[in-house]
């Protein structure tokens, strides 16, 4: 199989051809190979390559027989491989088993090449570690991806892999999918196990699923990756038919509001305004009833218990690592930043942050009582250039002070590295809102700036309700077909921007 071929298919499409026997699965695992090899060495999407593993692992019976795949290097683990999470302090641990995540692909036949680049711990929203370098976006190789599962992003918008494996703690599948032109779909909270390392990740704000080049691919994927397993805290009823049926279905008539505003407060650029409007307009064309109509959630709060439990996480991502036998110089200056400011919350702010959820959650379901389904920019701004967000050099040395003298109270008080985080959410303000309420959203490609850069527009739905989502995901995906986008970047050549 040509590689050329080989582009012109989505996973569903190449495992029909296997299926059909017209092309075998080693030729199409040689041509996913043949393209990371030409793309990678300047995208850097992937980290931990396994060509050969791919070779030897065979195909098993499945609806994605034979269907490459990259895993991030985050939350998706394989016996005997190693998951880095991105960070130095984990290079050389190796997992002891498979994830259910990686069960469920396995039975769905999916081989997997390689893992993909995340930043440490996948704590930012750009893909740029010390232990991995910068991954670049394929569409301007000068501009981040976006993060976490920015190098997934890149893998697929590359064509190197049909789906790539991607999860979500406060936009890391819908934010790479925006920058890099894909479909990503943030599942339900409980849709998609975290077993059997985890029960819910970041105390249950994080999903697992894929990002995509189609739709029909991320409604087949959920149907092979979703459900519960043993020991889970809780599970989501499963929907009475396959979703990529469902995905073929019209929606019907849809009550639509919609929003441009950032929650937080932020200038939104004008693309991604004019993105939504003209998403707004399409959606009016094909007879859903669409309003402007905000969900009253307070952005500030909203802002201050993300970053709760973001920075939370921190020292429990430090404290495993340095179990495995890390030392503090093998953490990123920004991530001991955010750690020291993890352990000077007191713990019943904590406390108090997660249950806050619990009002956003109650004000966006009076939302969904109104409308079906909201609409959204997907980031406020465009990508960042690579190393834009790197911690200027005078504040690098003020922080390295800081460190030494173990001062958390005092960066609360300066706000030294709230400033930075802050920064990273003015620029994606509109993904955190799903997460913490634990309700599902897909970014859709259905713009491109001047600069020929994809402009991400955002669905919104209550929870488990995926297929609504992807049932107008795929109408509007006939409507504004964006799959030809990829071929003229292709056909351009990566990196000739």
């Amino acid at each position: 199989m040509k590689v050329s071929d080989y582009l012109q298919y989505d996973a569903t499409g190449l495992a029909d051809l296997m299926r059909r026997g017209e092309v075998a699965a080693s030729e199409v695992t040689e041509a996913a190979i043949a393209r990371a090899e030409a793309v990678n060495p300047t995208l850097n999407a992937i980290c931990l390559p396994q060509y050969q593993e791919a070779r030897n692992q065979g195909a098993s019976d499945g609806p994605f027989s034979g269907v490459p795949m990259l895993l991030k290097d985050l939350g998706q683990e394989q016996a005997g491989q190693p998951c880095t999470m991105g960070s130095r302090g984990l290079r050389n641990r190796l997992m002891p088993e498979d994830s259910d995540y990686v069960v469920r692909a396995r039975q769905a036949g999916l081989v997997f090449i390689g893992r993909t680049a995340t930043p440490e711990f996948g704590l930012k929203a750009v893909t740029e570690s010390q232990l991995w370098g910068p991954s670049r976006n394929p569409w301007n190789t000068g501009l981040t991806p976006g993060g976490s599962s920015g190098g997934s992003g890149a893998a697929v918008a590359a064509g190197v892999v049909p789906v790539a494996g991607a999860n979500d703690g406060g936009g890391s599948i819908r934010i790479p999918a925006a920058y890099n032109g894909l479909v990503g779909l943030k599942p339900s909270r409980g849709r998609v196990s975290w077993g059997p390392f985890a029960g819910e990740s970041w105390t249950g704000a994080a999903d697992n699923h894929v990002v995509s080049r189609t739709v029909r691919d991320a409604a087949g994927m959920l149907d092979v990756l979703a459900g519960g397993a043993a020991g889970e805290p809780f599970r989501v009823a499963a929907p009475q038919r396959p979703w990529a049926e469902l995905a073929g279905e019209a929606p019907g008539r849809l009550r639509i509001g919609v929003f441009t505003r950032s929650p937080y407060g932020g200038e939104v650029h004008p693309d991604h305004v004019a993105a939504v409007e003209a998403t707004a307009r399409q959606l009016e064309a094909l007879g859903h009833h669409v309003e402007e109509a905000t969900p009253q959630v307070d952005g500030d709060a909203l802002a201050r218990c993300y970053l709760g439990i973001y920075f939370g996480e921190v020292p429990v991502f430090m404290d495993m690592a340095k179990a495995e036998g890390a030392g503090n110089d093998d953490f990123e200056l920004d991530t001991r930043l955010l750690a020291m400011l993890g352990r000077s919350f007191p713990l019943p702010d904590y406390v108090r942050m997660r249950q806050q959820w619990n009002e956003f959650a109650r004000a966006l379901g009076h939302y969904f009582g109104q409308y079906d389904l909201y609409l959204c920019p997907t980031t406020a701004q465009p990508p960042a250039r690579i190393g834009e967000l790197d911690l200027p050099p005078a504040m690098q040395v003020v922080s390295k002070l800081l460190v030494r003298a173990r001062a958390g109270k005092l960066m609360l008080k300066t706000g030294i590295v709230d400033q930075l985080a802050m920064e990273s959410l003015a620029r994606t303000p509109f993904t955190q809102l799903a997460n913490l309420t634990g309700t599902p959203a897909i970014s859709l490609p259905l713009s491109w700036s001047d600069q020929d850069l994809p402009v991400g527009v955002q669905f919104g739905a209550p929870h488990g309700e995926e297929g609504r989502l992807l049932q107008l995901a795929a109408q509007l995906e006939e409507a504004v077909p964006w799959y030809s986008r990829y071929e003229t970047l292709w056909n351009r050549g990566i990196g000739d921007n």
